[in-house]
């Protein structure tokens, strides 16, 4: 029985203790290889996205927080890797879920929220009225503002989760009627899966991007 609209995704396993979850931990096989003595061709280029997004996070978070680059940097690797395992057979789509994408939203959008309100209470109570709004029309951009402050947290997780799962949804939609199909109609399925497959890499990227640059404009706002 199909319990919410991801159940068709969940793959299941001979042992009593679900170890869906485990895949996300599988980027940590990776780390060793990063201590050689001689880097191979992957740390290189992996070297050189982190500097990327390093110059380009800083440019936004400022000067004032030094290192803190590193938390969305690590944030992107670990959506990254993640959203690249799902588009492999087989494996479990932790991304596509809202108890992982909301378990990363709601801490670092709300430690951010105490940070701000803590440390820069009226920086705060003046962003809540943008600058030339009319006196007549502030007690309305205060609500506005504040609503769509308090649903930065599931934008940032439906966003991420509901891409993820359209691509996938799609390419399983078509994937079942192989079985029906002729054989010209057949090679037309596969050109549309392989460029669907294409497709879904380009989103794997983007939305790992996206969610790190949102929560880095999300916490330069605080400064």
């Amino acid at each position: 029985m199909m319990t919410n609209l991801f159940s068709s995704f969940d793959p299941t396993t001979s042992f009593n203790l679900s170890l869906n979850w485990m895949s996300t931990f599988l980027g940590l096989l990776l780390i060793p290889s990063s201590y050689w003595l001689i880097p191979s061709r992957y740390n290189f280029i992996w070297i050189k996205i982190i500097s990327t997004l390093h110059n380009e996070f800083k440019v936004l978070i400022g000067p004032k927080i030094k290192g803190s680059t590193l938390i969305f940097i690590s944030l992107f690797s670990m959506i990254l890797f993640n959203n690249f395992l799902g588009l492999f057979p087989y494996i479990f789509t932790s991304t596509s879920h809202m108890v992982l994408t909301l378990t990363l939203a709601l801490p670092l959008w709300l430690s951010f929220m105490i940070y701000g309100w803590i440390n820069h209470t009226m920086h705060m109570f003046a962003h809540l009225v943008p600058q030339g709004t009319p006196p007549a029309l502030m007690s309305f951009m205060v609500l506005i503002e504040t609503i769509s402050n308090l649903i930065r947290p599931g934008t940032l997780a439906i966003r991420l989760s509901a891409n993820m799962i359209a691509g996938h949804l799609l390419l399983t939609l078509l994937g079942n009627t192989g079985s029906t199909l002729g054989l010209i109609t057949l090679n037309f399925l596969l050109i549309t899966q392989i460029l669907l497959l294409i497709l879904e890499s380009a989103v794997a990227i983007i939305q790992s991007y996206v969610f790190a640059i949102l929560s880095t404009l999300y916490s330069s706002e605080v400064n």
